[in-house]
């Protein structure tokens, strides 16, 4: 099971609330709590939590296949800049 920690204002936008509502809320919902060693107090997410967390991020404006497909295409297009024998022929004259 994965863990997911987050800081009391990264909660807070994840609850729409304020970041002292989130610590109440984290509170109250017995979530783990510890001191991380850059001094931000992070709180391990509940199952409800982070159902919340993957919805949000699912439902972020971001279309990951035209991400890919144009990475694809550029690829391509670097692919057929170099054929094999150009290669070739470019390494023999270095």
């Amino acid at each position: 099971m994965p863990q997911i920690w987050m800081t009391y204002d990264e909660l807070a936008t994840l609850s729409d609330c304020t970041p002292a509502e989130a610590r109440v809320r984290a509170i109250h919902l017995s979530l783990d709590r510890r001191k991380s060693r850059d001094g931000a107090t992070r709180v391990k997410l509940d199952l409800a939590l982070m159902a919340k967390f993957f919805a949000s991020v699912r439902d972020a404006d971001f279309d990951l296949d035209s991400a890919i497909g144009a990475l694809q295409a550029t690829h391509r297009q670097m692919a057929e800049l170099l054929t094999p024998n150009e290669f070739l022929s470019r390494r023999g004259s270095a």
